[in-house]
């Protein structure tokens, strides 16, 4: 079984934390910011990717945490 990535994402009552393909919210956050952080632990102890989206529930951005099938072209081994 894969794991499933980590997502931040807007709430009504702030932001919240979900495993995707989750129903319910791992943790629910007045700010982004907490959220964000409480998203990167459970991310790395995964060793998934974090899904970071905007307000408008857009994705913004991604960080990887596990092996990356797909590193930047940019990286030097």
């Amino acid at each position: 079984m894969s794991k499933k990535d980590v997502h931040v994402v807007p709430h009504p009552e702030g932001w919240v934390v979900k495993r995707e393909g989750a129903d319910r919210a791992s943790s629910v956050h007045d700010r982004k910011a907490d959220a964000l952080d409480a998203g990167r632990d459970l991310a790395r102890k995964d060793e998934v990717e974090l899904v970071i989206h905007g307000q408008d529930g857009k994705i913004h951005d991604s960080d990887s945490y596990g092996n990356d099938p797909h590193p930047p072209g940019d990286e030097k081994h």
